[in-house]
């Protein structure tokens, strides 16, 4: 698997794979950017994901998740913190999500 120094170059990287849409995580679901996709967690796959460390400051931990879903014909990523500044709802759907083998 590819690896990435910085999650600017993770998102290009992504991008060129063809991970080009950007998504949002509601309450149960996740939105594409433009709002016409509500996809559930067994609508979708986690392909792979990344994560990045702040040099000095916890607030910099993130991480990005490569999402497809064959059912809607998209790709695209999911950015989030992770660590203590994590949000509790991310958490949760993230056990939800169904990774790929």
């Amino acid at each position: 698997m590819e690896s990435y120094n910085t999650l600017v170059e993770a998102l290009e990287g992504l991008e060129k794979e063809g991970y080009s849409e950007e998504f949002n995580l509601k309450q149960d679901y996740l939105e594409s950017s433009n709002g016409k996709f509500q996809i559930r967690h067994h609508e979708f796959e986690i392909d792979k994901f990344f994560r990045f460390e702040g040099e000095t400051d916890p607030s910099d931990e993130s991480i990005v998740y490569a999402i497809s879903s064959a059912k809607y014909n998209l790709k695209g990523v999911l950015v989030s913190a992770y660590g203590i500044y994590s949000e509790p709802l991310v958490d949760e759907m993230i056990k939800k999500f169904s990774f790929a083998k």
